[in-house]
């Protein structure tokens, strides 16, 4: 075997393996991390960089089995259990924030398609998302945004983060 497959055998590496099942999947998340950056990564001079990794998911949903490998550069040191980790956090957050973009701005209706009309208004939500989460009353996020439409008064409060 030559080129990248015969390199990829002789990489040391870290491994993690994790297992979860719940909502009627199960996935299973393998992690390795690893140092051996080829040439072309450490001339790029990332500041920081330290280690490559790649995770592949495997989710069976419903009889379907389905793999994603993804890649990473990192800054963490080649602590395969870690990297698992940060990575699951990572898309923990991701999928928060797009959950409570999707359930408060109904984002996945969103027709918006022509010009930059999709990423000016994707600014827009996040920046009202953000003002909705510090005002500090009990309400749902919907809540506090029909609130907005309804009374200036509270429209002013989350603008300005005082009350009127």
């Amino acid at each position: 075997m030559t080129g990248p497959e015969a390199k990829a055998h002789r990489t040391q590496s870290e491994y993690h393996e994790q297992t979860e099942q719940g909502h009627g999947r199960v996935e299973t998340r393998c992690a390795w991390i690893s140092t051996d950056l080829e040439a072309e990564l450490r001339a790029a001079e990332w500041p920081g960089l330290q280690s490559i990794g790649m995770v592949e998911a495997t989710r069976t949903l419903g009889g379907k089995t389905s793999v994603e490998p993804r890649f990473y550069l990192s800054s963490l040191p080649p602590d395969a259990e870690q990297f698992a980790q940060a990575v699951r956090k990572h898309w923990g957050i991701e999928n928060q924030l797009h959950w409570s973009l999707d359930v408060t701005f109904r984002e996945d209706q969103s027709r918006l398609r022509t010009g930059h009309g999709a990423e000016n208004f994707a600014v827009l939500r996040h920046l009202a998302l953000n003002l909705l989460r510090q005002e500090p009353s009990a309400k749902s996020l919907p809540r506090k945004r029909l609130a907005c439409a309804l009374n200036p008064d509270y429209l002013l409060t989350v603008l300005l983060g005082k009350q009127f």
